[in-house]
C-alpha cells in the first residue's frame, strides 16, 4: 500500500543558504518537475471547455424553445447553484492541505477513507472515460449531419461514408488524435487546450456579433417524416432580431415533441439536458498533480470558469429569446449556423468543444487512475497504470484509459451513455460535499481551510441536491450506480486498505462518543442494566488466547479491556516503553476477532499495576466492574500461536506488506522453572485490592482445554453435548446456610446465563448443584431455588448433593464464619476439606459420562461432558500472611477439574422487576 507523509513533512524549513524551499517529489507522479501548469491553462480553460461542451452550441435552442425564458433561467440558477454548493466544497477541501494527483478521488479518498474514496474514485474515472466516449460519439454525430453521405440539410457536403463501422472508424481516428495529445504530457495538452479554447471563444464571438450584426431573415427548415413514411409540409423560422413581441412570445413555456427523438419534453427532461452539459466543474482538480500551486488554483481558476460560463448562458438565453422565434428555437436546435455572419466559424466552435471535452476527459481518467493505481487499492488489474515517463506523464494510466474509451466507442449508445456519465459525476460531486460535510461536523482543529465561504449548511443541501437530480436524470442509473458503489466498497473493505491517510470516520466517532460518554450518567445506574465490564491482566497472549476468547464471550456488549503490566520505572528509562507495544496488541484484537479495548502501563510491580488499570480503565461510565485474572499454577504455558489458524504466519516472519509477523512481537512462553514477574502474595493481594475496589474477580484456570467450537463464532452447533456446572456455595464453609442466595452466588448464575446466551454455548445445558446438609432433608430447598430461578428467569437443571458429611462436622461453633479460610486451626484439616469439595465436583462431573457412579449404572456409553464449571471463590483472609496458603486451598479446590472459572461477586446484578 502506498505510504503517506505529513503535507508539512514534504518541505524542508530552511535550505543551505535560509532559504525555504519544497523537497522533492512532493507533488504529482513526477514530483514538482511535473507541476507546471498555471491555473489559467491548468484550471480554467479545461473547466470553461467541459462546462461549454456542445451543450453551448447546439442545445441553446432546445432548452429555451421549450421552457420559455423564464424557466430556461430557473433550470439555469437551479444547475448552478447544485454545482456552486459542490464547488465551495472542492474549494474548502482543496485550501485544507497540499492536493495531490487524483483531484476529486484524492480529495474523497483522504477525507472517508480508502473504501468509499475508492469506489467512487472507480466510478468517477469510468465517469471520465465514458464521458470521452460521449464526446466523440457527438463530433462524429455532428460531422455526419454536415459531411455525410445520408446528411439531410441542403448545405450538406455528403463526402463521407455512413454506417456503424463507418462511425467506428471516425471515433477511433479522432481518439487516436485525443490519445496522442493526452500520451505526450500535460503540457501539450494544456497548449492544445488553449489552442481550442481560442476557437471556441471565436466562435461564440462571432454568434455574439451575428446576434446584433444581422438583419431579420426567414430561414428555410429541414422537412420532418410525417407519421405515415411521407415528409410533413415545410416550416419556416424566423430571426426577427432584437423585438420585444418576439420575447414576449418567448417568456412561457411552450414544450412540444423533441424532433431528434419524437419524446413529449417535460420541465425534468429539458433540465436533465441542460444540467448534463454543465457537469464539468472538476476537470480543473481532476489536474492536481501537474498544477504550480493546487490549493489555490483549483478554487480560484474553477470558481472563474463557473463565473465566466454562468455569464455566457445568461447571455445566449436573453439573445436567443429576444431574436428567434419559437418555431425556430424547437425545429432548428443548430441556428447559430443559419443566423452566423460566417457559418463555417460555429462548425469550428462545435468540433472544437467537443474535441476539448474529449481530451480533458481522458487526461482527466488517466490522473484518476494513476492515483488509484499508486494507492494500490484495486491491486494488479491496475498495475500497468503505474509507469510514467521521465517527465512524470502516467502515460501508462494514458493507454489504459485509451483501451476503455474505446471499448464505450463499440457500444455507441450516445443517449444511454449520457445519463450513466451524469449520475457518476453527480454521484462523485456528492461524495465531495459529503466530505466536507464530514470535517465540518468533526470539528477537528485541523480542518482550517483558507477559503471560508462555506459551512455545513451549503454541504448537506449540496450532498441532498446531488442525491435529488440523479434521480431525476435517470432513476434506473441512479439506483444501479448506488448498488455499485456499495457492491465495491464491499470488496474494498474486504481486501483492506491504508490505515495512515486519516480516516473522518474516526473524527466524527470520536466526537459522537465523547458526547455520549457526557450523558452517560452513573448516577443513573440501575441493577436491571448491569452487564459484565471485564478488565483481563495478561502476563503474554501467546498462552492465554483460549481466556481472552472467553472473556470475550462473557462480557455480553459490555467494555472489555485487555490490561497489560510492562515492569520498569520511567525515571530510569529514556523513553516510555508501553507506547511502541500497543500496535502489536490491537494487531493482537484484530486476529483473535474479539472486541476488546487495550491499556497498558508501566509499573515497578505487576500488583500496582493492576491497582493503576482497575482504577484508570475506561472512561465515564465506561469503566471496568470485574477484573478476569489467569490461574496461579505449575502449569506450563502453551504457546497457542502455533497451534491457533488465526494466528498461522509465513516462515520468514513477515506479514504482507512487509510488517512484522505478530509472533515476533511477543516473547515465547515461560519456561518451566523460569522465574515468574508475580509472586504467589502478589498475585492473592492483587484479589484483594480489587475486592477492595469494590471490584468482582474471575479466576480462570486450565482454559486451555475449553472445547475449540465453544470459542468459535459460530453457533457451536457439534455432535458432543456439554454441560455448564454452577456451584453458587462457598464450598470452603459447609455449614454457611442458604449460601446460594447470597450476592456472590447470584454474581456466579448471571455469568453462567450470560454465557448461554453466547451462539457457540447455546447447545450447552447448565446444571446448578445445590448442597445439601447431613441432616437436611431434601426436597425444601431445591425448590426455593427453582422459584428464584423462575423469577430470574433462568432456565437450567437443579441437582441435590450432600455435602458436610464427615468432613469439618466436629468444628466448633465458635470457628470464625465457620470457614477455613480465615481459620486458625491446622492446615491439614483445611486442604482436607477442599480436596473433600473437589472430589464431590469431579464426581458430579462423572456423573454425565455414563460410568460407574452414574444413573446408567456403568453401561460404558459416552454421555455429555462438562466443558466449564463456575466455582464460588471465597474472600482471601484478612491476614496476609495466609495468602500463600489461601492460593494452595483453591489450588487443590479446583485440581483438575478442567476449565474452570473462581468467580467472587461484590455487587448485585440480578433483578426481578420490569
Amino acid at each position: 500500500m502506498a505510504s503517506e507523509n505529513s503535507p508539512l513533512l514534504a518541505y524542508r524549513l530552511l535550505g543551505e543558504e535560509g532559504v525555504a524551499f519544497p523537497a522533492s517529489g512532493a507533488g504529482g507522479p513526477g514530483g514538482e518537475s511535473a507541476r507546471k501548469l498555471s491555473t489559467f491553462l491548468g484550471v480554467v480553460v479545461p473547466t470553461v471547455l467541459s462546462m461549454f461542451s456542445i451543450v453551448v452550441f447546439l442545445r441553446i435552442g432546445f432548452v429555451v424553445g421549450h421552457a420559455g425564458l423564464l424557466q430556461a433561467l430557473a433550470m439555469l440558477l437551479v444547475a448552478y447553484f447544485i454545482l456552486a454548493l459542490t464547488v465551495l466544497s472542492v474549494c474548502a477541501i482543496a485550501t485544507n492541505g497540499a492536493v495531490r494527483g487524483g483531484g476529486a478521488y484524492f480529495m474523497i479518498s483522504r477525507t472517508l477513507g480508502p473504501e468509499v474514496g475508492g469506489s467512487i474514485g472507480l466510478m468517477f474515472y469510468l465517469a471520465n472515460v465514458c464521458g470521452c466516449a460521449v464526446s466523440l460519439l457527438g463530433l462524429v454525430e455532428s460531422m455526419l449531419d454536415v459531411f455525410g453521405a445520408d446528411a439531410t440539410g441542403s448545405s450538406g457536403l455528403r463526402v463521407l461514408p455512413q454506417g456503424y463501422g463507418w462511425s467506428l472508424l471516425y471515433g477511433t481516428l479522432l481518439l487516436g488524435l485525443v490519445g496522442g495529445v493526452c500520451t505526450l504530457g500535460a503540457g501539450l495538452y494544456a497548449r492544445a487546450s488553449f489552442l481550442t479554447f481560442l476557437l471556441v471563444s471565436g466562435s461564440l464571438a462571432s454568434v455574439l456579433v451575428s446576434f446584433v450584426a444581422v438583419g431579420p431573415r426567414v430561414i428555410q427548415l429541414t422537412p420532418r417524416p410525417g407519421p405515415n413514411g411521407s415528409s410533413l409540409p415545410p416550416q419556416v423560422g424566423h430571426f426577427t432580431g432584437f423585438n420585444s413581441s418576439t420575447l414576449k412570445a418567448n417568456l412561457g413555456a411552450g414544450y412540444a415533441k423533441d424532433y431528434t427523438t419524437g419524446a413529449m419534453m417535460t420541465f425534468a427532461s429539458v433540465f436533465a439536458v441542460l444540467f448534463n452539459g454543465c457537469t464539468g466543474i472538476m476537470a480543473g482538480a481532476n489536474m492536481s498533480g501537474e498544477l504550480k500551486d493546487p490549493s489555490r488554483a483549483i478554487p480560484l481558476g474553477t470558481i472563474v470558469a463557473v463565473a465566466y460560463t454562468f455569464f455566457i448562458y445568461i447571455l445566449l438565453f436573453f439573445l436567443s429569446s429576444f431574436t428567434c422565434d419559437r418555431i425556430l428555437l424547437q425545429e432548428d436546435y443548430g441556428f447559430f449556423r443559419a443566423i452566423s455572419l460566417w457559418p463555417p466559424l460555429v462548425l469550428i466552435g462545435i468540433y472544437a468543444t467537443s474535441i476539448s471535452a474529449s481530451m480533458s476527459s481522458l487526461i482527466g481518467a488517466s490522473r484518476i487512475l494513476h492515483a488509484l493505481a499508486q494507492d494500490d487499492l484495486f491491486g494488479m488489474i491496475l498495475a500497468p497504470a503505474k509507469v510514467v515517463s521521465q517527465g512524470g506523464n502516467p502515460w501508462g494510466a494514458v493507454l489504459y484509459s485509451w483501451g476503455l474509451v474505446q471499448l464505450v466507442l463499440l457500444v455507441g449508445k450516445l443517449n444511454t451513455l449520457a445519463a450513466v456519465v451524469t449520475v457518476f459525476y453527480l454521484v462523485a460531486y456528492a461524495a465531495v460535499d459529503l466530505s466536507c460535510l464530514s470535517l465540518e461536523w468533526a470539528s477537528a482543529p485541523n480542518f482550517r481551510p483558507t477559503f471560508s465561504l462555506f459551512s455545513w449548511h451549503t454541504c448537506l443541501l449540496g450532498v441532498a441536491s446531488c442525491l435529488l437530480m440523479m434521480f431525476l436524470i435517470s432513476p434506473g442509473a441512479a439506483g444501479g450506480s448506488l448498488l455499485l458503489m456499495g457492491l465495491l466498497c464491499g470488496l474494498l473493505t474486504a481486501r483492506g486498505g491504508p490505515s495512515s491517510w486519516g480516516y473522518v470516520s474516526q473524527a466524527l466517532l470520536f466526537h459522537q462518543v465523547r458526547k455520549y460518554l457526557l450523558r452517560l450518567d452513573v448516577r443513573k445506574d440501575h441493577v436491571k442494566f448491569w452487564r459484565p465490564q471485564l478488565l483481563l491482566l495478561v502476563g503474554n497472549p501467546r498462552g492465554a488466547l483460549p481466556l481472552l476468547r472467553l472473556a470475550n464471550q462473557l462480557k455480553k456488549g459490555g467494555l472489555y479491556v485487555l490490561g497489560h503490566v510492562t515492569l520498569g520505572d520511567l525515571d530510569c528509562l529514556p523513553s516510555d516503553p508501553v507506547q511502541p507495544q500497543y500496535g502489536a496488541w490491537l494487531s493482537l484484537v484484530d486476529r483473535a476477532q474479539v472486541k476488546a479495548f487495550v491499556d497498558l502501563t508501566l509499573s515497578p510491580s505487576v500488583r500496582q499495576g493492576a491497582q493503576h488499570l482497575l482504577r484508570i480503565s475506561g472512561l465515564g461510565g465506561m469503566k471496568p466492574n470485574t477484573l478476569v485474572l489467569g490461574f496461579y499454577d505449575d502449569a506450563v504455558p502453551q504457546d497457542h500461536f502455533l497451534t491457533d489458524p488465526a494466528f498461522s504466519e509465513p516462515a520468514n516472519g513477515t506479514q504482507e506488506g512487509g510488517s512484522p509477523a505478530l509472533s515476533t512481537l511477543f516473547p515465547p512462553p515461560r519456561a518451566p522453572g523460569s522465574p515468574r514477574a508475580l509472586s504467589p502474595q502478589d498475585y492473592v493481594a492483587t484479589v484483594v485490592d480489587a475486592l477492595k475496589m469494590n471490584k468482582n474477580v474471575v479466576l480462570a484456570r486450565a482454559c486451555g482445554a475449553l472445547p475449540p467450537e465453544r470459542l468459535s463464532r459460530g453457533s457451536g452447533s457439534t455432535s458432543q453435548q456439554h454441560h455448564v456446572d454452577v456451584w453458587p456455595l462457598n464450598l470452603l464453609r459447609p455449614r454457611g446456610g442458604p449460601g446460594y442466595v447470597d450476592v456472590c452466588g447470584l454474581f456466579l448464575l448471571q455469568m453462567a446465563t450470560i454465557l448461554g446466551m453466547v451462539p457457540a454455548w447455546h447447545s450447552a445445558r447448565l446444571r446448578i448443584f445445590l448442597c445439601l446438609g447431613p441432616q437436611e432433608a431434601p426436597g425444601a430447598a431445591e425448590e426455593r431455588l427453582r422459584a428464584l430461578l423462575s423469577q430470574l428467569r433462568i432456565r437450567a437443571e437443579v441437582q441435590e448433593v450432600v455435602w458436610g458429611d464427615g468432613a469439618g462436622s466436629g468444628q466448633p461453633e465458635e470457628e470464625e464464619e465457620g470457614d477455613f479460610v480465615n481459620s486458625r486451626r491446622g492446615d491439614s484439616e483445611a486442604e482436607a476439606l477442599a480436596c473433600s469439595a473437589n472430589c464431590l465436583v469431579r464426581a458430579q462431573q462423572g456423573r454425565g459420562r455414563g460410568g460407574p457412579g452414574g444413573p446408567e449404572g456403568g453401561d460404558g456409553e459416552e454421555g455429555p461432558t462438562t466443558a466449564l464449571t463456575f466455582l464460588y471463590l471465597p474472600r482471601p483472609p484478612a491476614d496476609p500472611a495466609r495468602y500463600p496458603h489461601y492460593l494452595a486451598l483453591l489450588e487443590i479446590l479446583s485440581r483438575d477439574l478442567g476449565p474452570t472459572l473462581l468467580i467472587h461477586g461484590v455487587t448485585p446484578v440480578t433483578c426481578t422487576d420490569l
